[in-house]
């Protein structure tokens, strides 16, 4: 049996100061991350990133940097993720849209207010991307290459 990464992606949106974060029914109980979730096959990481930011916080958004690749084991359940994370826009929002399944709403944090409830993060990786946004990390876009 091979061993495969579960593949991610997720938006790392700032406005005014405060972050993008959904709120969701996890198997662990309600949690924040940011909008992310699972690469579909066949979808480039830049599209699923689009895809799961508007399924999620009902936001459509432009990528406009890759803030990082973080790869994580969640040991509880012995799986690893990849994630790929973006940063860029917001362009619209589709606010009478249905969220995602789980998605309880959308919240907009500053980095104290996340800072301060680490323990409700789905991940560690929540706020290290926070963190690695404050600091200035971004990559380009063209670092990522799909062939359909």
């Amino acid at each position: 049996m091979i061993w495969k990464p579960h593949v991610t992606v997720a938006a790392v949106i700032e406005q005014n100061g405060r972050f993008l974060l959904v709120e969701e029914q996890t198997d662990d109980g309600i949690l924040f991350n940011q909008p992310a979730g699972h690469l579909d096959p066949g979808e480039s990481l830049i599209g699923a990133a689009i895809r799961e930011t508007l399924e999620e916080s009902a936001y459509h958004f432009a990528p406009d940097a890759l803030l990082g690749i973080y790869q994580w084991h969640q040991a509880a359940r012995d799986r690893t993720y990849l994630r790929f994370a973006f940063t860029g826009a917001i362009t619209g929002s589709e606010p009478d849209r249905s969220l995602d399944a789980g998605i309880l709403r959308t919240a907009w944090q500053t980095p104290d207010e996340m800072r301060a409830q680490q323990n409700r993060h789905r991940s560690p990786l929540v706020i290290r991307c926070m963190e690695d946004y404050l600091a200035g990390k971004r990559y380009p876009l063209a670092l990522l290459t799909h062939y359909a």
